[in-house]
């Protein structure tokens, strides 16, 4: 008698990560797509918050509004400038525009800065430079010239 020999089974090749953790997989893809995308944005307002905060213009009316005595008074100090500056700013070598709304905070409270201004020869005149306090809501004109100050001065 012929003994019979019982075919080869075939061999299972175990299941793959993905087709183990595929439940895992899928939403911590979604997530991490959405995680690059945000800090691609987080990026860009990085870029274009820190070209408005470089800029003279931003700079001159900052240092101005934090020196003013009637901001001082009504928000306090030390003056912080905020993140969300909003406008547009245009800078072509010695000529420009620069029309922002930066705001800005102390101890006692937060304001808004609004400035429209040009550069002409390499020097920034304000057209409007004001800072609006948001409790009590008031409004300091910072282009009003003290008596002791000269026009050039004033101009820089």
């Amino acid at each position: 008698m012929q003994q019979m020999i019982p075919p080869a089974m075939p061999r299972q090749v175990p299941p793959g990560w993905w087709q183990r953790n595929w439940k895992l997989g899928v939403p911590l893809g979604c997530l991490g797509a959405i995680a690059l995308l945000a800090a691609f944005v987080l990026l860009i307002l990085s870029i274009v918050f820190g070209a408005m905060k470089s800029s003279d213009a931003y700079k001159l009316a900052f240092a101005r509004a934090s020196a003013d005595a009637g901001v001082i008074k009504a928000i306090g100090t030390p003056v912080k400038d905020g993140f969300f500056t909003t406008g547009n700013i245009r800078v072509n070598g010695s000529s420009g525009f620069a029309d922002l709304a930066v705001p800005i905070s102390g101890p006692k409270g937060k304001a808004t800065i609004y400035l429209v201004a040009a550069k002409s020869e390499g020097i920034w005149n304000f057209s409007k430079l004001a800072v609006t306090i948001k409790q009590p809501s008031h409004r300091i004109d910072l282009l009003k010239q003290p008596a002791d100050e000269t026009p050039v001065e004033r101009a820089r």
